[in-house]
């Protein structure tokens, strides 16, 4: 005589999350319930949370500083440096698919300047403005790749070199006053 099975109950789960790469590679806000414009059914958005947003909600860093990183990220972006490929909407006959416009060389020319007041794009500085601001990688990724003498920085001081970053910016974009120390 067979026995009648015990149907398992258990809590709904969520429906689909972040993978545990893209965990690996920065926090999440926390989940918001919604229901979708188009179709109505309830739909779970997460908000992945940048370094510098995070550094800001932590007071590690002043709105000057963050604004500044967002100046450098959209002068980046513009310079078309972050190396996402783009293709333009409208073909025209006998033009070049890769050729810059004048507001890209513009925001490059504004990159390099950014960059010479950071010390050049060797320094420890400009590599964090770069990698971090730029390309937007984790402060921890940056700092395993980056290193002198062989060995990797560590997150503690890679986190106080984007600070330092972020300040020179901010008084390269004139977000902050000069003061000489005499």
């Amino acid at each position: 005589m067979a026995a009648k099975r015990k149907t398992k109950t258990s809590k709904p789960k969520e429906t689909m999350g972040p993978s545990k790469w893209r965990l690996q590679h920065g926090g999440f806000g926390e989940a918001i319930r919604e229901a979708d414009p188009e179709t109505g059914t309830p739909v779970l958005h997460r908000r992945a949370v940048d370094t510098l947003g995070m550094m800001l909600a932590n007071g590690t860093i002043t709105q000057q500083m963050h604004d500044s990183g967002e100046i450098f990220r959209g002068l980046f972006r513009r310079a078309a440096l972050d190396g996402m490929a783009r293709s333009p909407l409208i073909r025209l006959p006998g033009k070049a698919a890769d050729a810059l416009s004048e507001r890209n060389i513009d925001a490059r020319h504004k990159v390099a300047e950014a960059l010479n007041a950071l010390g050049g794009h060797d320094s420890a500085a400009g590599s964090c403005a770069w990698h971090v601001v730029g390309l937007e990688m984790s402060v921890r990724e940056w700092a395993m790749r980056q290193g002198w003498d062989g060995r990797p920085v560590a997150p503690p001081q890679a986190q106080g070199m984007l600070v330092a970053t972020l300040s020179v910016l901010a008084g390269h974009f004139g977000l902050v006053s000069r003061t000489r120390v005499a």
